[in-house]
C-alpha cells in the first residue's frame, strides 16, 4: 500500500472527527461569554437556577468566603472573632468537620475576620461556617449575621483578589495585608492545614496578583497602613487635643510587637527621636532599638507603665493581650485627669477600654477613627487604583479559568478514552487491508492516527473547559452520557 493510500485511508477513518471538531468550533451552545470580574457594585444579580447550581456541584467545588471586617463590623464583634495566627489551622479543622466544608483557611487581622472554603452545597456549608463562628464568639447567630457579610463563586475571588492588592483595607494600597494573606496561604498548605487543592490555589494566585500590583502601580505609597495612618492622624489632631506641634510631643508606645516596629518607622520618619516603650519584658525592646540607632529609647516594664504615660503627651497601645490595659478606673486611680492625653488604640482586642474618653483631659481614637485618614488617601490613590483594579481583574479571570476547567477533566478523560476506542476499532477493522505492510509501516499508522487523534480532539476539549453549564451537551455529542452509551 503506497504512502497516499495510507493517508488516504486515515483521513476517512478520522473524517467524523474533523466534521464534529468544525461543528463545534461553531456552534454557539458551547460558546461561553466572558463578564468581568469586576463590575461596577450595584449592579442586579441574576439569580441562578436549580440547574446552575446542581451543575456547579457536578463540575467541582465552589469558593465562598464568610466573614467581616472594618467595612463591616466594630471593633468589639471583630475582637470576639479575632484569633491569634498560631490558631488558623485549628479554627480551620474545626469549620471542615461540617459535612458540606470540603477545604477552609482562616485569615484573621487587626482588621478583618474572614474564612475562605470551599464546598458543592452553598447554603448548608454557609450556615455550618455561620454557627460556628457564633459559638466561638458567643454572639448569637441573628445578631451575628448583620455583621457578616458572605460571597461566593466570582464574587468570593474578586475579593481575596482586592484584599490582598489593597483595595479592601481600610488604607487603600496598605501593605501588611498581603504579608497576612501570605501567611494565610502558608498556614493552609502545611501539613494541619486544610485548604485543600481550591482555596489553597486561590490564595495562591491573590499573593500573586498583590505582588505584582505593588510592583507595577504606586499604590502602595504613602500612609499605607494601620501604623502609619495612626502616626498620621496623631500628628493632625496634636494641636487640637493637646495644644502642642506634634515634633515636640511626648511619645509612648505600649507593646513590642510588629505593629509597634511599623509605628515607629513611621514616627522616626517625621522626625521623633525619643520614644518610651513599655513592654513586659526587655528582649523585644531591646531589638527595636537595635533596628532604630537614630531614635533614643527609654524601655520600661509594664509594672512602671502608669509613671511612663504620666510624663507623656501621646501613647499609642498595641499591646496583644485579651484584656484592656487603660480604662478610666485605672487612669483616675493613678491620678491622670484633667491634663491633656492623646491615646491611639491600634490593638485589636481593644486596649483601652471605651469610658477612657470620660476622664477630663484625655482623647481617645481607636481603628474606627481613622476613616478621615482613609478618605484622603483614598481621594490621592484613584488612578493607582484603577489600575490596580485591571491587574487584579486579570490574575483573577486567571484563577476562575483554572478553577472552571476543573469539572471537565473527568469528562476530556472519557473523550480521550472514547476516541482511543474508535481509533483502535477502526484500525483492527482495517487490519485486512493493511496486512501487506511492514511492521515499521504498521507502527507508523498508529503513531500517526493517535497524532492527528491528538490533534482533532485539541478543539473540542477547549470547548469543554471554556463551557459554562452546558457540559451535558457536549457529553451528549460525543455519545457519553447514560443515553449516549454505545453510540459511535
Amino acid at each position: 500500500m503506497s504512502s497516499f493510500h495510507i493517508k488516504t485511508f486515515l483521513f476517512l477513518l478520522l473524517f467524523p472527527f474533523l466534521t464534529y471538531s468544525f461543528q463545534t468550533s461553531r456552534s454557539p451552545s458551547l460558546s461561553t461569554t466572558r463578564t468581568s470580574l469586576f463590575s461596577t457594585v450595584g449592579e442586579p444579580k441574576k439569580k441562578k437556577s436549580k440547574e446552575q447550581r446542581l451543575a456547579e456541584a457536578k463540575n467541582g467545588l465552589s469558593v465562598h468566603v464568610i466573614g467581616l471586617s472594618i467595612h463591616h463590623a466594630s471593633v468589639d464583634v471583630r475582637e470576639k472573632l479575632s484569633i491569634p495566627e498560631v490558631m488558623w489551622n485549628d479554627a480551620s479543622t474545626n469549620i471542615t468537620k461540617s459535612p458540606y466544608v470540603s477545604e477552609a483557611a482562616v485569615l484573621s487581622t487587626c482588621n478583618r475576620f474572614e474564612v475562605y472554603f470551599s464546598s458543592t452545597e452553598e447554603r448548608p456549608a454557609m450556615s455550618d461556617v455561620t454557627n460556628y463562628l457564633s459559638k466561638r464568639s458567643g454572639i448569637p447567630p441573628p445578631i451575628l449575621r448583620r455583621s457578616l457579610f458572605h460571597l461566593s463563586s466570582t464574587d468570593c475571588i474578586t475579593h481575596l483578589f482586592r484584599v490582598s492588592g489593597g483595595l479592601d483595607s481600610l488604607i487603600i494600597g496598605e501593605g501588611q495585608i498581603l504579608s497576612q494573606v501570605r501567611q494565610c496561604h502558608l498556614h493552609s498548605i502545611q501539613e494541619d492545614g486544610r485548604g485543600g487543592k481550591v482555596v489553597s490555589r486561590m490564595l495562591e494566585g491573590a499573593v500573586k496578583a498583590g505582588k505584582r500590583v505593588r510592583s507595577e502601580t504606586d499604590i502602595s505609597k504613602g500612609s499605607v497602613s494601620i501604623s502609619s495612618a495612626a502616626a498620621e492622624l496623631s500628628e493632625i489632631r496634636s494641636m487640637q487635643a493637646l495644644q502642642l506641634p506634634f515634633s515636640e510631643a511626648r511619645l509612648c508606645v505600649i507593646g513590642a510587637g510588629k505593629m509597634t516596629r511599623l509605628l515607629i518607622t513611621h514616627l522616626a520618619s517625621r522626625g521623633l527621636q525619643r520614644i518610651s516603650i513599655v513592654n513586659r519584658s526587655y528582649p523585644r525592646p531591646r531589638e527595636l532599638a537595635e533596628q532604630f540607632p537614630d531614635v533614643e529609647f527609654e524601655i520600661v516594664l509594664e509594672e512602671d507603665m502608669f509613671d511612663v504615660i504620666g510624663r507623656s503627651d501621646i501613647v499609642y497601645t498595641a499591646a496583644s493581650c485579651e484584656e484592656a490595659v487603660i480604662s478610666k478606673r485605672l487612669l483616675e486611680e493613678n491620678g491622670l485627669i484633667n491634663r491633656p492625653l492623646m491615646i491611639v488604640d491600634i490593638g485589636v482586642p481593644r486596649n483601652v477600654e471605651k469610658d477612657s474618653e470620660e476622664v477630663p483631659g484625655v482623647t481617645c481614637y481607636n481603628v474606627d477613627d481613622l476613616s478621615a485618614v482613609v478618605a484622603r488617601n483614598t481621594a490621592m490613590r484613584q488612578k493607582e487604583m484603577m489600575e490596580a483594579k485591571t491587574l487584579l481583574e486579570e490574575e483573577a479571570e486567571g484563577f476562575a479559568t483554572w478553577q472552571g476547567s476543573l469539572g471537565s477533566i473527568p469528562m476530556i478523560n472519557q473523550l480521550q478514552q472514547k476516541a482511543e476506542e474508535y481509533r483502535t476499532v477502526e484500525v483492527k477493522k482495517a487490519s485486512k487491508k493493511l496486512s501487506s505492510l511492514s511492521d515499521r509501516e504498521l507502527e507508523a499508522v498508529e503513531r500517526l492516527s493517535r497524532g492527528i487523534v491528538n490533534k482533532l480532539l485539541h478543539g473540542p476539549m477547549s470547548h469543554i473547559r471554556q463551557s459554562s453549564g452546558k457540559l451535558e451537551d457536549v457529553k451528549d455529542m460525543y455519545g457519553l452520557g447514560e443515553e449516549g452509551k454505545g453510540k459511535k
